[in-house]
């Protein structure tokens, strides 16, 4: 039986960001991986899609449904027949049910953190959440002690120098108020690996990446000029004594340049050349187009894309959980999925992209209302949740894992975060011996988890 999450406190690296004409991009290391591996999958990826939802959605009201269960457990929606034979899902997802045939579903995910800030930051780097020395879990937010997330990671360990970043996320940081979910960048990497965010609403009349456009009286011809201005006054000063920092911020000119002449990053963020009945299909919202922007983004060749939906905390439904869900959540998620998953099976890119759905939790098997409300909903629950998998060899049409009657405890093995990300570098082709060096210079596996192998052959130890 699989650990819930590894234990290992592995750390990771760095990473840095900067600007030129008021472009703020992550840079790109100079560090390479190479090696071999005969694990299932291995080396099938060149892109990953996660579309994270962020809240923690519930596996009872959506993928793991108990009909048979009391109604404080199974709550009001009813259940769907599906492509695969016995198996149903909720009432409102009725595209997901007839696309089935290309995802795996995953009932057994599970860790320990039932804490939005621990249980994302383990979601997105497999590993445990360091906590401050005398603070409480509840203090912990987003710093520099973090480790790396998937994105930061693969740009220390395969880094692009084509002018395409490694990973983007989009449509907005998750932070509420004076608190910062950890997991979204590189930690103490540095942020020179952070993955470019996007803080813009794709589905806004104009939109646009500003940071991507030249001023009207920069010409191409002026910024290489300019370029090869600046590279001539590095060249004089490089004999010089500098700074981590001065040599950080030449890196990220050399970056920002690359991204200003690279047409293939800039076009990917003009969703307005889509059609219109095109940009209908995903939904005229703000998750349905972020998954759009995604797609054009896989399209772009950048390796790990995290399309998120909502705001932070969208999917918590402490309150009105059935409401939220049936007018809201579960519609737009339905609609959007579908579009992907045509889109990129049409195009053959779903061939090489493992396109991933996933919270960092599910929801509590009992319904509860809150103190002070009318509307029940349901709690956080990270003993048990449920997530998709498509995409880059895995077999669609099967469902892994098996839980109890009322979905709050994996009855076959569980599979932990930790092996979430072991699948995605190994899907990506990292060889599984890939260490990473912390600030100490000691070294870490990057790999800390297993594969998930039943997601490519169907069989489950």
């Amino acid at each position: 039986m699989q650990p819930y999450y590894s234990f290992d406190r592995r750390n990771f690296l760095r990473v840095g960001a900067a600007g030129v004409m008021g472009l703020t991009v992550p840079t790109i290391s100079a560090r390479a991986a190479s090696g071999s591996s005969d694990l299932p999958g291995t080396g099938r990826a060149k892109s990953v899609l996660l579309v994270l939802l962020s809240g923690g959605p519930s596996q009872l009201d959506m993928l793991d449904p108990k009909p048979e269960a009391p109604a404080e457990v199974r709550g009001e929606f009813t259940t769907i027949g599906t492509t695969i034979s016995g198996i149903r899902v909720c009432e409102h997802l009725p595209k997901l049910a007839q696309q089935t045939d290309r995802w795996s579903i995953i009932r057994t995910l599970a860790h320990r953190e039932h804490n939005h800030l621990l249980a994302t930051h383990v979601a997105l780097t497999g590993r445990p959440t360091p906590l401050p020395r005398g603070g409480s879990d509840l203090d912990r937010v987003e710093t520099r002690d973090d480790f790396p997330n998937f994105a930061s990671a693969l740009d220390y360990v395969r880094p692009l120098n084509n002018g395409i970043p490694t990973g983007v996320s989009l449509p907005n940081y998750f932070i509420e108020g004076p608190l910062t979910w950890p997991g979204q960048h590189a930690g103490f990497l540095g942020a020179k690996h952070d993955p470019w965010q996007i803080k813009k609403d794709p589905n806004e009349a104009n939109f646009q990446m500003d940071a991507l456009s030249l001023p009207a009286e920069m010409t191409m011809p002026r910024v290489q000029s300019r370029r090869a201005l600046l590279e001539q006054l590095n060249l004089g000063t490089s004999a010089l004594p500098g700074s981590p920092s001065a040599h950080a911020f030449r890196e990220q000119q050399a970056i920002a340049f690359n991204l200003l002449t690279s047409g293939k990053i800039t076009q990917a963020f003009e969703i307005q050349r889509e059609s219109d009945a095109v940009r209908e299909r995903y939904g005229r919202n703000k998750f349905g187009q972020s998954l759009l922007l995604a797609r054009r983004l896989i399209e772009a060749g950048v390796p790990i894309v995290q399309a998120a939906m909502g705001i932070v905390q969208t999917w918590d439904t402490h309150v009105d959980n059935w409401g939220r869900l049936k007018n809201t959540l579960l519609p737009q998620l339905d609609t959007g999925l579908a579009a992907l998953m045509d889109d990129l099976s049409a195009s053959g890119l779903l061939d090489s992209t493992l396109v991933i759905v996933m919270g960092e939790f599910g929801r509590t098997p009992k319904v509860s209302t809150l103190p002070g409300q009318t509307i029940p909903g349901r709690d956080h629950w990270a003993h048990a949740y449920s997530a998709l998998f498509s995409g880059a060899g895995v077999r669609g049409g099967q469902v892994i894992g098996q839980t109890d009657a009322i979905a709050a405890y994996p009855k076959t093995s569980p599979w932990s975060p930790a092996d979430i990300c072991t699948t995605v570098f190994n899907a990506l082709g990292v060889p599984p011996d890939v260490t990473i060096m912390d600030p100490l210079q000691r070294p870490h596996h990057l790999l800390n988890g297993n594969v998930i192998s039943p997601l490519y052959t169907g069989r489950e130890a």
